[in-house]
């Protein structure tokens, strides 16, 4: 294990993210959502192939036992990029970052109903302090009094719709993970949304300028980038170790949306965010606990394990 480079590859991956994110939201007036995925997923499965050609792992990559996990794991999954996308034309950076934080929380209280995993008390009380980080960061965009652009309302229920349709995808990732390679997962998904996307193209995609056209495909490659540094984390540091620097990309959402988009994040939604961050922290570090106190138990059951 390598945790210092585990941490650094997470980061940089958060980075790249948060950079794509920036793009699609420059691009949204110009190209649909449903485009925007298009671009996403096509121009990160060259990315991906290389990876996988460097990595020796090209013929196995490539081969599945699971084809319709596949299938129904890209249809939530794009689903969820999509509404996601949509959500970066509508609202501030800042915002629908902080409401994508919903996520993860949301995989806890799926995982307990979906794949029946034991639940306490513990982590169902950070999750609801979580999801209260969540309603005040939408309660000024959903609020009847507030004097918002009807937009901004449409967007913060899309951002929502996206963070379920992302835990939804996460749990059949969780699912997949148990008799499918890592890589096999990350190429077919961006095969599944490539193909996806194109059923949008009724509801009016558009030549993109050269401009657009250029950030697009530079969207799809830091896509592709991001997600082969994602995973190369978890080769290097515990999923408990890093998992935690996915918060960072609050910050550089408020970098970008400031120093790019001119957008200034309300008290409210800092609040939010912070109170979101803070349940997902101590969920994941209770989780490194637990998974430590474990492995101590198995060592000790284990035949002279105990010591004298």
């Amino acid at each position: 294990m390598q945790p210092l480079r585990g941490i650094l590859l997470k980061l940089l991956s958060v980075g790249l993210f948060v950079a794509m994110s920036s793009i699609v939201k420059a691009t949204a007036d110009e190209v649909p959502s449903g485009e925007a995925v298009f671009f996403r997923s096509l121009f990160a499965i060259p990315v991906i192939l290389g990876w996988l050609t460097l990595q020796g792992q090209l013929s196995t990559g490539m081969k599945t036992t699971r084809p319709l996990g596949h299938v129904w794991r890209g249809v939530i999954g794009t689903t969820a990029m999509g509404l996601g996308f949509t959500s970066l034309g509508l609202l501030p950076l800042p915002e629908a970052t902080a409401i994508g934080y919903a996520a993860p929380l949301l995989v806890v209280v799926l995982a307990a109903l979906i794949l029946r995993e034991k639940v306490g008390i513990f982590r169902l009380s950070t999750v609801a302090l979580g999801m209260v980080g969540v309603l005040i960061v939408l309660a000024p965009s959903l609020s009847l009094g507030a004097e918002l652009p009807g937009a901004q309302r449409l967007g913060a229920l899309i951002a929502l719709g996206g963070a379920f349709c992302a835990a939804l995808a996460q749990i059949q990732v969780r699912r997949l993970v148990q008799v499918e390679q890592t890589a096999t997962i990350v190429f077919w998904f961006s095969v599944t949304a490539t193909c996806l996307s194109l059923l949008t193209l009724p509801w009016g995609w558009r030549m993109p300028s050269p401009g657009a056209f250029a950030l697009l495909v530079l969207g799809g490659l830091l896509g592709g980038f991001g997600q082969i540094c994602l995973t190369s984390s978890y080769r290097y540091a515990d999923a408990s170790l890093i998992a935690p620097f996915d918060y960072a990309s609050m910050l550089l959402a408020v970098a970008i949306g400031f120093l790019v988009f001119a957008e200034v994040p309300t008290v409210t939604v800092l609040t939010g965010a912070g109170l979101i961050v803070l349940a997902g922290v101590v969920v994941i570090l209770r989780e490194r606990h637990l998974g430590l106190q474990r492995a101590r138990e198995r060592r000790a059951s284990r035949p002279g394990g105990g010591g004298t």
